[in-house]
């Protein structure tokens, strides 16, 4: 099974070093990249993506909004939200959205728990 994940942050190196420690840990995982929300809900609109990784501060809408939106969408889909902003409100609000928090900088162990969850919650048909 194909699975596609959405890296989505408005910063290139941020989305290059999501995709390597994906990759570190899912080597056949598609990786398809959004540099803001509005590009990200296009990409949403015209294929199919199975997981979400959302940077939490980003332009116009931040991660929490669009994993909001995301929710609206695809009511299972895995979504990671990423920031190095850990404060209780932020994890809070990640929680009420049904998204994980996941702390930068990102690393394959800050990562695995998320990438885990989402592989098991995909091959019991979760989305």
């Amino acid at each position: 099974m194909a699975i596609t994940v959405l890296i989505v942050d408005d910063s290139k190196l941020a989305r290059i070093v999501a995709g390597k420690t994906l990759a570190a840990l899912q080597p056949e995982w598609e990786r398809i990249e959004a540099g803001n929300a509005e590009d990200a809900l296009e990409i949403l609109r015209g294929r199919k993506i199975d997981v979400a990784m959302i940077d939490f501060n980003m332009p116009d809408k931040d991660g929490l909004e669009l994993a909001a939106e995301l929710r609206t969408i695809h009511p299972t889909m895995p979504v990671a939200v990423i920031t190095a902003n850990i404060q209780d409100e932020v994890i809070a609000r990640a929680r009420e959205v049904n998204a994980t928090f996941v702390s930068k900088p990102l690393t394959e162990d800050g990562l695995r728990g998320f990438i885990a969850g989402a592989a098991l919650r995909l091959r019991s048909g979760g989305t």
